[in-house]
């Protein structure tokens, strides 16, 4: 595994304090306004259709629209990885959130089909679709950030840092929504209540917007522009000589889009198919196991910079399977344990946090933000654009798909884990053996 090229070890000073705190608020800001729209997918299908259309295909329509937001990410995020590596971490990473904020705060402004017909659907899917590139760009180069302005040995901390302010822009949407849906009837919500998610994240863009003013440029990135490193094209450096990493990257993305995707965002849903709860009693257990997510992937960090990623990433492993197995049955054959079971299962998502981790340390500084930008987003795109369609088929199948899913790629994680591991060994033998 590359060296991550950090600052010498040393305490964490008040700037870097600083640092990880705007980071991490601009990044929960950030997710919040591209996590808002699948809370309100219900509104939205009636919204942005016609009328006559069957209600299953105007779901449908509604999460592709969702999924086009995932497939748009690699071409953003190569684009904002590039010029990260080539111009400055903190130019792409304040530009994201405007490209963020800018589609946001127009899809709470524009008209619906009813207004403007099949225009509405198409400007739907074209700021979604910004919203992609935006968020492409900003999850890989806040890792890549905060990594490279603290000393090597609290790198995992950043990391949790920024993954707990990323994941509370899922809690941050997931207590609009339930506040939207406790405060607004269902017929109020679909009249004008859903845009007010939408305005409020497009402007609080444009505020983290001015505070990533105030960061300053990564001590690693000033290095390389002062040596001229970076000649080359990243993205060739990177598929030339780093495939390795690239690999290593996916798989870990594998389990956080399974950990994310399914656990955090299509439970709500799922238990209200399945097992007949209300939308506010599944919004509330969703925003104990946000909360217990961004908690722990905090605290994961702690853990990662102290027992490293394979011992953390194996344990926290296993906690998820059985985890997601306990709220998925439970829920069945106790509803009343929704809210605790969920909460527990969200605290174990909190492994998440081993995948920046893992990705940080496998590039070099000069191609690090490509190659953490390219893997992660390919992966997401592949991963996170299937998993919905694949769950929504195994549940049909068994009502405890999502599960059997989850535990799948986690089993892959693990492997994956321990190749590393095993990797680690030859090539410190290697070494002593030298």
């Amino acid at each position: 595994m590359a060296e991550r090229g950090a600052p010498p070890s040393r305490p964490l000073n008040r700037q870097d304090v600083r640092t990880l705190a705007l980071a991490s608020l601009g990044g929960a800001l950030e997710f919040y306004d591209f996590i808002i729209y699948v809370f309100f997918a219900a509104a939205i299908s009636h919204l942005f259709f016609p009328a006559d259309m069957p209600g299953w295909l105007q779901q449908v329509q509604t999460f592709g629209i969702f999924a086009a937001g995932y497939l748009a990410r690699p071409l953003g995020g190569i684009v904002m990885a590039h010029f990260g590596d080539k111009v400055g971490r903190k130019r792409m990473f304040t530009l994201s959130v405007f490209l963020m904020a800018v589609p946001t705060l127009l899809i709470g402004l524009m008209p619906t089909y009813e207004t403007i017909g099949y225009a509405a659907p198409v400007l739907l899917l074209v700021f979604r679709m910004m919203q992609g590139a935006a968020i492409g760009g900003e999850g890989p180069g806040a890792w890549v950030f905060v990594a490279e302005h603290v000393p090597a040995r609290h790198v995992g901390l950043a990391c949790g840092l920024l993954t707990g302010g990323l994941t509370g822009g899922i809690m941050l949407g997931s207590l609009m929504a339930t506040g939207i849906n406790s405060v607004f009837t269902p017929a109020e919500v679909g009249a004008y209540a859903w845009r007010i998610p939408f305005l409020v994240g497009g402007l609080s863009g444009f505020v983290a917007m001015y505070l990533r003013r105030f960061l300053h440029e990564t001590p690693v990135f000033e290095a390389m522009r002062a040596s001229a490193a970076t000649q080359e094209l990243p993205i060739k450096q990177v598929l030339r000589s780093h495939g390795r990493g690239v690999v290593l990257s996916m798989l870990v993305t594998w389990m956080l889009t399974a950990a994310v995707v399914v656990v955090i965002l299509m439970t709500p849903a799922l238990m209200q198919k399945l097992h007949g709860f209300s939308p506010v009693v599944t919004l509330q257990a969703n925003l104990a196991a946000t909360f217990l997510l961004t908690v722990c992937a905090m605290l994961s960090g702690l853990a990662l910079d102290r027992f490293g990623a394979v011992k953390v990433g194996l344990i926290g492993g296993v906690l998820l399977i059985a985890s997601t197995y306990a709220l998925y049955i439970g829920a069945d054959t106790h509803p009343e344990w929704l809210l605790p079971l969920y909460a527990v299962a969200g605290a174990t998502v909190g492994v998440i946090n081993v995948v920046p981790f893992v990705m940080v340390n496998a590039f070099p500084p000069g191609v690090r933000f490509t190659g953490v930008s390219f893997s992660y987003n390919l992966a997401y795109a592949i991963f996170g654009g299937v998993t919905p369609l694949l769950v929504s088929l195994l549940v049909a199948a068994d009502p405890l798909g999502p599960a059997h899913y989850v535990a799948f790629v986690v089993v892959v994680f693990l492997a994956t884990m321990l190749t590393l591991a095993r990797s680690r060994r030859v090539r410190a033998a290697a070494l002593a053996a030298a």
